[in-house]
């Protein structure tokens, strides 16, 4: 497979940066607001490159612990073609 470890990085990083998708708010406005009182470029910079590598390393924790499966078992036990299909093949729900 081409790409494979660079795109699996990617999704690492995907599935973190989702899961803080309201602190990316907060940070840019920190970060607005550093740039308004003359705090040093580079300290933004690395501030913003820490909230990567953090998005990184969180949903690489997601993956690890099969955390990525418990949601989409969650997004399942909403949804009408799957409760449609359980009921059909009769497979008992996830409890």
């Amino acid at each position: 497979m081409k790409w494979f470890r660079f795109l699996l990085a990617k999704r690492y990083f995907d599935a973190g940066y989702g899961l803080t998708g309201y602190l990316k708010y907060v940070i840019a406005l920190v970060g607005i607001g550093a740039a308004i009182q003359d705090i040093p470029l580079i300290y933004i910079f690395l501030s913003g490159l820490g909230y990567g590598i953090f998005c990184y390393v969180l949903g690489r924790f997601w993956h690890k612990y099969d955390l990525v499966k418990t949601e989409q078992e969650l997004n399942n036990l909403f949804n009408p073609f799957v409760a449609q299909v359980r009921e059909k093949l009769k497979i008992e729900k996830f409890k």
